[in-house]
């Protein structure tokens, strides 16, 4: 076996670890990479797991096989849409040798570039907005967005600190619910429960966990397994950090005369719903040419969902579930990207 590459499986290899990178289900990685092999006349199997890849590629009586290990990655829609749009333009010829390579590590520059003023903004106001969905009032509505860009403070720390990054979910549920407590102090009408909710809601694991169980019911049992284990172990520091934020508190603040107080009118309540779909768009790296597209599927998924509730949860959730699969199809037809920017959007 060489340690070199051959060029007609370096491109499958990088399309692989990227779309691994960008938080792409593990099993369909395994999938579009079979897909594309066979289009390309290239055999081969593919195993994608959370923390390594292998590849073993069949050429007559020889092999080559290769595997790295790779960090989770992180979900980021727009390189994902990029990639896809790379991945037609390799399946049709329109792109070869060097060039596929050049694409591949401007999509990756691209990714990192960030504007932190409008991603400070979209985590206050994903908190905010999150707080008017439950139903909150001013003050509480101020602080959950002040807390939520404090946050993002946290999560720039923690890009260029392995312990930060390592303890990031408990460190912020900590630091938000002492915050919390500290001003309920002086302003005793905050909703200290949702405020700490909604300060953290986008390290809340539903979609991980959803994610995972999708994988398992798609048969991709390690991995689905180890994500959602590990989707569970961020729950459980979240858990770990708030109720060391409490213990700390207990003196100062008697939880059980804790109240929740709403008195924002509805008009306003309602106004959470696009709020909250815009804010994901600048966190998740949306590309302008989905963000429309993006915030109308979040916006319909959670209406559908409203209207059905009173037919009970799992009716509601399944016609949500529905609508969000049928408008990411569609959606994708009419951009040309992936569908799992618009789907992942509505399921959030």
């Amino acid at each position: 076996m060489t340690m070199h590459t051959p060029n007609k499986y370096r491109f499958l290899i990088e399309l692989g670890k990227a779309l691994h990178v960008y938080g792409v289900p593990s099993y369909k990685i395994q999938f579009f990479l079979s897909e594309i092999a066979d289009k390309k006349g290239i055999k081969g199997s593919f195993m994608d797991l959370p923390t390594w890849v292998n590849y073993t590629f069949y050429d007559k009586e020889e092999s080559y096989n290769y595997v790295e290990c790779i960090p989770p990655g992180q979900l980021n829609l727009g390189a994902l849409s990029k990639i896809s749009e790379l991945s037609k333009d390799i399946i049709h010829n329109e792109i070869e040798g060097e060039a596929i390579s050049e694409a591949f590590e401007r999509i990756k520059r691209e990714s990192k570039k960030k504007n932190h003023l409008i991603n400070t903004l979209a985590y206050g106001i994903s908190s905010a907005a999150f707080s008017l969905l439950i139903g909150t009032n001013l003050i509480s509505l101020i602080v959950a967005f002040l807390l939520g860009a404090m946050v993002y403070g946290f999560v720039c720390l923690s890009e260029k600190s392995n312990y930060i990054e390592n303890t990031l979910e408990a460190l912020i549920s900590f630091l938000v619910t002492v915050s919390t407590c500290l001003l309920y102090l002086r302003f005793p009408e905050l909703n200290v429960g949702l405020i700490i909710i909604s300060s953290i809601i986008i390290f809340l694991p539903g979609l991980r966990i959803t994610t995972a169980l999708e994988e398992i019911t798609s048969r991709s049992l390690v991995s689905g397994s180890a994500k959602l284990f590990d989707a569970l172990i961020s729950l459980f520091k979240q858990f770990f950090g708030a109720v060391l934020g409490f213990t700390i508190m207990s003196p100062l603040v008697i939880f059980k005369d804790l109240q929740h107080i709403s008195d924002l009118p509805n008009w306003i309540m309602y106004l959470g719903i696009p709020l909250f779909s815009l804010a994901l768009i600048p966190i998740f790296q949306v590309r302008k040419k989905d963000m429309l597209f993006g915030s109308i599927t979040g916006i319909l998924v959670f209406s559908i969902t409203v209207v059905f509730s009173g037919y009970g949860l799992l009716l509601s959730t399944f016609m949500g579930a529905v609508l969000a699969v049928s408008l990411s199809n569609l959606f994708s037809k009419i951009t040309k990207s992936n569908p799992l920017v618009f789907s992942t959007l509505g399921i959030i």
